[in-house]
């Protein structure tokens, strides 16, 4: 029988769990909940709105013997006004958001603390399926639980928990709580962060996600130096996936791909050429199955290079050249 008692004895001292006291704003309308009533007067019910305190609760991990926490953004949430971490030792600490992404759906926190166990970084590369591994968190406000089972897929997307979307798909109980809380492997690394179930029930169906601690890491890497993930853009570009019917319509071969749907004028990919209507199906001469793929390998590619996108138009291959800009600047260029 497997025994994981020392391995969750090491790795339990480096996850603590996370109070986020949040401010939503909220209308005062009697009607607020009647779906009818908020179609045809949206926001201007003449009621107006009021402020009103949420809290969220959730687990994190410490990365850094002097206070660095990875979390969930979902835990950290918006409009954050006070931020809470209960250490294993059951020390609270007040934090600080140094950033989040909430595309991968990861934040990182500050804590002002020395020589705090950490749960050190492992390879999530080499994770394989079948392998054991533990998810360590708080669920329902039960500290320091650990759970064990294996790695039942790798490189899952279209899960609908994030924009980009490269999941540990897990059968170890991940719990209402346990959200950016460990995944562990059996060598006492992290190798992913908790981040949501499958669940027709809103309970365990023995179908978990967890971020890859590679992409982790890298997020954490760039919210420490920037405060924001250095990710590339192609400009405002909705895609979705084609369909039997959307590819006969296309003269599409099979629905591998993505089908641009819409797009701005002054978007990078409307000024090379992309119209509404073209099929996407490489980039950078590497196939494009699903749109989910096609928005990691732009937000992976360098800024400042020139990508290289097929798609199919009419039934006719085409291709064209796509600046890669920071995805901060597009977004500035959106709203402008």
């Amino acid at each position: 029988m497997m025994d994981f008692s020392n391995v969750a004895g090491r790795a339990v001292r480096g996850v603590v769990n996370i109070s986020s006291l949040q401010v939503v704003r909220m209308p005062n309308s009697p009607y607020a909940s009647d779906p009818f009533f908020r179609y045809f007067f949206r926001d201007d019910d003449g009621f107006g709105s009021r402020d009103r305190r949420s809290l969220s609760l959730g687990s994190g991990v410490m990365i850094s013997s002097d206070g660095y926490v990875i979390t969930n953004s979902h835990v950290v949430g918006e409009n954050v006004r006070e931020i809470t971490v209960a250490l294993a030792d059951k020390r609270e600490i007040h934090g600080t958001v140094v950033g989040s992404d909430p595309a991968t759906d990861i934040a990182l926190l500050k804590i002002d603390v020395r020589n705090a166990p950490t749960v050190p970084w492992g390879d999530s590369s080499q994770l394989k399926v079948g392998e054991w591994v533990l998810a360590i968190g708080s669920p329902f406000q039960l500290s320091q639980t650990v759970t064990a089972g294996i790695v039942s897929a790798t490189g899952r997307t279209n899960v609908g928990f994030a924009d980009y979307e490269d999941f540990i798909q897990t059968d170890a109980a991940i719990n209402p709580g346990n959200s950016g809380g460990a995944l562990v492997s059996t060598r006492g690394e992290l190798v992913g962060v908790n981040t949501g179930i499958f669940s027709e029930s809103g309970g365990y169906q023995g179908i978990g996600f967890a971020v890859p601690s590679n992409l982790a890491r890298r997020v954490v890497g760039d919210l420490r130096a920037y405060g924001e993930v250095q990710r590339g853009s192609v400009g405002f570009l909705r895609v979705e996936k084609l369909t039997d019917r959307l590819a006969a319509e296309v003269q599409a071969p099979t629905t591998n791909g993505a089908i641009v749907l819409r797009m701005t004028r002054d978007s990078e990919s409307y000024e090379a050429g992309l119209r509404p209507g073209d099929v996407i199906v490489e980039f950078n001469r590497q196939s494009v199955d699903d749109p989910s793929q096609f928005f990691r390998m732009v937000a992976d590619a360098k800024v400042g290079s020139t990508a290289t996108v097929r798609v199919l138009r009419e039934g006719r291959s085409l291709e064209f050249k796509l600046p890669i800009v920071s995805s901060s600047a597009a977004s500035a260029r959106t709203r402008r």
